[in-house]
């Protein structure tokens, strides 16, 4: 009802019809347009594809549309104003149909994955102020009708695929105030015109491809505070115009081609300076001594440029200083006093970074290292010309998380009071001229990873204790003068994972054993020692080797036959030692292997021809005269194979009836063995698991399991599937949980099952599969048969709880991150390829999928229910009999063993291909999307080429990634920690990308339709090992020096 004022009727009549008439105008017209509103944001939430926190899910008509979560409308008219979606994990699309919001004044949908075009409908909206769509996925142009917006203030793009050059048509936005394209593939010069905007004061285009000079018109923002262009092609010098911006208090541009002395009075006109930073550019002069007059300068940073003369001792002034980095510059004199400055930084307090390496200062290093702030993490004084000690000092920098002195001329012995950093991941010592022993106080160093101290003068033995630096990844103690053995805590550290290197020492004794548990290792490299003994076969545990060296030694024997589970090694180095024997016929068949020395050794018999052997300039075998055969290019002598074949045959001739004789006798033996056995069995009923199966199956009773198990309680139960239940029990009171797998014998095949998984989890051991505790074949008190398999129990569940079920028992949030993942795919890889490849049949699982990958309370993945596993028979014929049927679930099951093809390790491949993809994009194969021809492999191939992964790729896998990004970047302006960070950040998010896509390739060349064109598990899990190792070093990096902006 529309009220109407008293004073209305006192008008002449005409006027209150004409009132009435714009009043039956106004309210359909009002109705309408709220109708309007309310089917735009309806088409927005029909492009959601993903919606992790449900927040669509209220968009609906049990509440007004006002109401609905991120909207915000007029208050007069219901008209929508706002669109806020930040941070809500949504992928998708904007529709054109957002440019009928023609109430809208802001639209922010940062920190999701919308991807496609950016609407040119946009322009429509003249009454937008605010764009914020940074951190998604747009491609393609700027849209150019953006130029209608002219009441923007915020246009921020930042982190997105746009393409193209800055449209001329975004000159008409005057009233911008942040004007943000950085983290895009725009190219092209920075216009002129930006300088036209005077309220501007935020500008970033950072990491783009923009080129030519930055304009001088930029000198007219006189409001300006944040500017930031790192990451381009840009050249030239910083005009001077930029420098009389008083306003400007972040100022980096960083990772360009900019030349030219930076201005000297720039601390006297940017007074306001907290960042300045400058780094990987060709600027060159002296560091302003000016600078001290920014009090609230907290970075300055300008590594690898040519910057000259020394660091002035005026920055002492700066107490908000955090960083200092001129990191690879040509400052310093070479002389005595370049680092009488530090003195003066020791009124920086929350000091956190100071980088000096790579210049040419000279001299010792001052004592008064030790007054630098306790809160100093990075120290880098490394390719510099110091000489002397090292001061006792600065074992004060407790908080120290990286120390580099390599490439001086430091001398004398290494202090205890290294043992002081324990915090300290990276200690570089190397290439000086230390001497006397490596303290044992370096064990104290818990976090370690990266230790360098080779070429260097120490002396005496390797300190056993640095086997309790159990986080170290790389080990480098090449060229001193060390002697004694190798001390076996080392070769025990399975914490070694890039290298261990200890060549060009005096080392005796033999290898250790506890050598084979560097089962990650990537090189070692012994070389140029004295170590004497055979080469221990215990080395075939070190799966992930691919450089191995160890010429230059006495080592004598033959190469262990167990070397060739080494099948990802590239590079092995056997020269110089005592070695004899055949060469191995195994080393012509390891795939990777590019460099082989056999060279001055005294081997014997005939080369081989195939792998390695068949490119003369990937091997050598000069020094061993008693070679023969090989390629006609190394001028050996013929092997003398017919005399040999003469002699077998002689051989043979009398051996013959005395093996057939042998067979005879032991066929003879089992079959009355095996009589006798049935009439006893049949005497008796078993009551346990038969004496013949090995001593880790601790046969039980039924009595004893059903005890276990509380009768079989169903608060017990954990699950069950087609073959029976699992339950959980404990069999020995204070014993560990247990998993007890009933078997429901009246299901068909379930007897078969039984005996396939004892059979087949008996003989193997490794790691990543389930391990069986003991089994039971017995009568239950009804007289029926009953048998179970006790497991270790799986603390955390199966994996596909944790893809499909995002909440457990308690309603606690469940998912997997990037890291956890990966770790996943490597454990399962690593499972099926021992199973294929190092056991003594080979073992197709035929059943491989999420729920059947457990996981322990580490999150470690095992692979287990066997019941469908086959193994393969080294006798053709017999293998060609065992007829593949349809084993395995639906959706994993290989193409091939539909139309009747024998099971293979290539089905398995192809069932891990399938689960890889569904690992990284939460997407079962038997979901309800494909259909019509549509499967996981399709779905993803076409995400793959058509640039568009981020919208497959399973939201909950980028949570913590993402919202470590999200929380450093939304505070970039107030939290220095972020703005040292914000490159790492984006270029974290671009190798996760990479990572992502190197994963998913691999899951679509293992799930390929045909058979031969599938990755072998070999392959498979040394490039799955490579992409989480290069993903870990990309993350581990984030707390190091070599962050460039």
């Amino acid at each position: 009802m529309v009220y109407i004022s008293p004073n209305f009727r006192c008008l002449p009549a005409h006027v209150l019809f004409l009132v009435a008439l714009v009043l039956c105008m106004y309210i359909p017209a009002m109705a309408s347009g709220n109708a309007t509103d309310q089917q735009v944001l309806l088409d927005i939430k029909s492009r959601i594809s993903q919606d992790p926190f449900q927040i669509m899910a209220g968009w609906n008509d049990s509440v007004h549309y006002c109401l609905w979560e991120g909207v915000t409308c007029n208050s007069s008219n219901d008209r929508v104003m706002i669109i806020n979606l930040s941070a809500k994990n949504l992928v998708g699309s904007v529709p054109q149909s957002i440019g009928n919001l023609t109430y809208l004044t802001a639209l922010n949908l940062p920190n999701n994955t919308f991807q496609g075009k950016i609407p040119q409908e946009i322009g429509r909206l003249l009454r937008l102020q605010q764009l914020n769509l940074t951190w998604n996925a747009f491609s393609g142009d700027i849209p150019v009708n953006l130029t209608y917006c002219t009441e923007l203030r915020v246009l921020d793009l930042d982190h997105n695929e746009l393409v193209g050059k800055i449209p001329e048509q975004l000159s008409s936005l005057s009233k911008l105030v942040l004007f943000g394209l950085g983290g895009n593939n725009f190219t092209g010069s920075l216009p002129a015109w930006i300088g036209n905007f005077s309220s501007l004061q935020k500008i970033t285009l950072a990491f783009n491809s923009f080129q030519g000079r930055i304009p001088p018109e930029l000198g007219r923002l006189s409001r300006l505070g944040f500017f930031r262009v790192s990451g381009n092609e840009l050249s030239g010098t910083i005009p001077s115009s930029i420098y009389n911006i008083s306003s400007i208090y972040y100022f980096v541009v960083t990772q360009n081609q900019l030349h030219g002395e930076l201005q000297p009075n720039v601390g006297l006109t940017l007074s306001n300076l907290e960042i300045f930073a400058g780094g990987v550019n060709n600027f060159t002069g002296q560091i302003p001594v000016s600078l001290s007059n920014a009090s609230k300068l907290g970075l300055v940073d300008f590594a690898q440029n040519g910057l000259t003369g020394t660091v002035p001792a005026v920055l002492g002034k700066l107490t908000n200083l955090f960083r200092i980095n001129f990191d690879d510059n040509k400052l310093g004199s070479r002389q005595s006093g370049d680092l009488d400055f530090i003195s003066s930084l020791t009124n920086c307090t929350v000091l956190d970074v100071l980088g000096l390496a790579g210049n040419s200062f000279g001299g010792e290093l001052p004592s008064s290292i030790a007054n630098l702030s306790v809160n100093l993490s990075i120290l880098t004084l490394g390719s510099n010309l110091f000489h002397g000690k090292l001061p006792l000092g600065i074992g004060n920098l407790v908080n120290l998380n990286v120390l580099g002195l390599e490439e001086n001329f430091l001398s004398d012995s290494l202090p205890d009071i290294l043992g002081n950093f324990k915090s300290i991941q990276g200690l570089e010592l190397n290439d000086n001229e230390f001497s006397g022993w490596i303290p044992s106080s370096i064990s104290n160093l818990t976090s370690l990873n990266r230790l360098y101290l080779q070429n260097n003068r120490l002396e005496g033995t390797i300190p056993p204790e640095l086997g309790k630096c159990r986080s170290l990844l790389v080990l480098n103690l090449t060229g001193n003068n060390l002697i004694g053995a190798i001390p076996a805590e080392i070769t025990s550290l399975s914490s070694l994972s890039i290298s261990l290197a200890i060549s060009r020492n005096s080392l005796s004794g033999s290898l250790p054993l506890e050598v084979g548990k560097l089962v990650n290792l990537n090189e070692l490299d012994l070389s140029k020692n004295k170590l004497s003994g055979e080469i221990p076969s215990t080395l075939s545990s070190c799966l992930s080797l691919e450089r191995l060296v160890l010429s230059g030694n006495l080592l004598h024997g033959t190469i262990p036959e167990s070397l060739k589970t080494l099948r990802g090694i590239v590079e092995m180095d056997f020269s110089h030692n005592n070695l004899s024997g055949e060469i191995p016929e195994f080393l012509s068949k390891l795939p990777f292997l590019k460099k082989l020395d056999l060279s001055f050794n005294n081997f014997v018999g005939k080369v081989p021809t195939e792998g390695v052997f068949s490119n003369a300039s990937e091997f050598s075998l000069i020094g061993n005269e008693k070679l023969c055969g090989g390629d006609p290019g190394l001028n050996l002598p013929e092997c003398p194979e017919l005399a040999r074949r003469t002699a077998t045959f002689r051989e043979l001739k009398v051996l013959i009836p005395v093996i057939v004789s042998i067979v005879f006798l032991v066929f003879l033996f089992c079959g009355l063995a095996a009589h006798f056995a049935l009439r006893r069995s049949s005497e008796r009923p078993s009551t346990s698991t038969p004496s013949t199966v090995e001593d880790w199956e601790r046969g039980i009773s039924f009595e004893k399991v059903f005890s276990s198990t509380n009768g079989f309680s169903a608060d017990n139960l954990i699950g069950s599937g087609s073959f029976g239940s699992v339950y959980k029990g404990v069999l020995d009171e204070d014993g560990p949980i247990v998993a007890v797998k009933i078997l429901n014998l009246q299901q068909k095949g379930a007897s078969k099952s039984f005996m396939d998984e004892l059979r087949a989890l008996r003989s193997i051991r490794h790691r990543n599969l389930l391990k069986i505790l003991a089994a039971c074949s017995s009568i239950d008190p009804q007289g029926k048969d009953f048998k179970c398999l006790v497991f270790e129990f799986m603390s955390k569940g199966n994996l596909d709880l944790w893809l499909h079920q995002r909440c457990d028992d308690q309603c606690q949030p469940r998912s997997l991150d990037i890291v956890q993942r990966l770790n996943i795919a490597v454990d399962i890889a690593s499972a099926l390829d021992y199973l294929h490849n190092y056991c003594q049949n080979p073992i197709v699982h035929c059943d491989l999928k999420p729920s059947n990958i457990l996981l322990d309370e580490n999150m470690t993945a095992h692979v287990g229910d066997f019941g469908l596993a086959t193994f393969l028979l080294e006798d053709s014929t017999l293998s060609q009999t065992i007829s593949a049927g349809l084993k395995g679930s639906i959706g994993y099951i290989p193409p091939e063993y539909a139309s009747g093809c024998p099971v293979s390790t290539s089905g398995d491949v192809y069932s891990y291909g399938i689960l890889l993809l569904e690992l990284f994009t939460g997407k079962s194969p038997t979901d309800d999307i494909f259909k019509d021809g549509l499967t996981i492999h399709e779905l993803v191939a076409r995400a793959l080429a058509g640039h568009i992964m981020m919208e497959i790729v399973d939201p909950y896998l980028l949570l913590a990634e993402e919202k470590h990004c999200k929380d450093e970047y939304e505070s970039s302006e107030m939290k220095e920690e972020t703005i040292l960070n914000n490159n790492l950040s984006q270029n974290s998010s671009r190798n996760l990308d990479e990572c992502l896509i190197s994963v998913l390739r691999i899951g679509l060349s293992c799930s390929n339709p045909f058979p031969l064109n599938r990755m072998p598990m070999t392959i498979v899990v040394n490039k799955m090992q490579e992409i989480r190792d290069l993903y870990f070093g990309i993350k581990n990096r984030r707390n190091e020096m070599d962050i460039r902006y």
